[in-house]
């Protein structure tokens, strides 16, 4: 896993600001390939942030006809890539677990779960979301970059818990996209949606299966409102007001 620390002199505001982001790839591709990605995000909520790029472990993968290569959890029947396309759910909990590993670390080293992200694309945003649904606690937010659900969404449901679906959510997905088609992402949000969650889908009409840079100023934006509406309802709270509903709102490498 790859770590990256915050910049010195970073501001020390009463502000709350985006603690820790965990980057997930997608498949084939690694950590550190990712980490030009916080570059991207210079606004004044993510100048202290602690990001983490980990790297998938190795594995075969069934649709690359059992080729060795990173991986989250195996895929069958591609392209293109739907949620049928994953049928081993425990492959997945694995997955899920590695990134709870990741956040449970962050949290007991003092950092609030609301200041926490978890952000993937393709097959790392898959696992976003899986992550942050069985995450017991209520997170900062979770952005979905061209993703999927890997799992069965009528037996999962009932796992997912009420705090988890308070975490907001973003939903970013090309209708150019040939490998994971867009309707994975609207059948995504649909699901969240049912769960009562608030999930806010962004959709760019000539976006293939990749990362544009305004995808991630987009993503910016949607997280930097979240963390400052967070910390206008923690004011509230201070001066003995009544809290508020919460609004709730990675690289691909399949072809490689």
């Amino acid at each position: 896993m790859e770590d990256r620390m915050p910049a010195a002199g970073t501001g020390t505001g009463r502000a709350r600001r985006c603690g820790f982001v965990v980057w997930l790839h997608g498949l084939g591709d690694c950590g550190r390939a990712n980490e030009f990605i916080a570059d991207h995000f210079s606004a004044a909520a993510f100048s202290d942030t602690r990001w983490a790029f980990p790297t998938a472990p190795t594995a075969p993968v069934t649709c690359n006809r059992g080729a060795l290569m990173t991986s989250w959890f195996d895929i069958h029947d591609a392209p293109p890539i739907t949620s049928k396309s994953v049928r081993n759910e425990e492959d997945v909990l694995r997955a899920v677990q590695i990134v709870h590993t990741m956040i449970d670390r962050e949290i007991a080293a003092g950092t609030n779960p609301e200041d926490v992200f978890v952000f993937g694309l393709s097959q790392g945003g898959a696992l976003s979301i899986a992550s942050v649904l069985l995450y017991p606690k209520t997170l900062g937010g979770c952005a979905v970059f061209s993703g999927f659900l890997p799992f069965n969404s009528t037996s999962f449901a009932a796992r997912v818990t009420e705090e988890a679906k308070k975490t907001p959510v973003l939903w970013i997905h090309g209708g150019a996209d040939s490998l994971i088609p867009i309707q994975e992402g609207r059948d995504g949000v649909k699901f969240l949606r049912g769960l009562g969650m608030t999930c806010e889908f962004k959709a760019y009409d000539r976006l293939g299966h990749t990362l544009a840079p305004y995808e991630m100023e987009y993503c910016e934006r949607w997280a930097s409102e979240n963390i400052q509406n967070e910390h206008r309802e923690d004011l509230k709270l201070e001066n003995g007001g009544l809290q508020g509903s919460k609004f709730c709102g990675v690289f691909s490498c399949f072809s490689k």
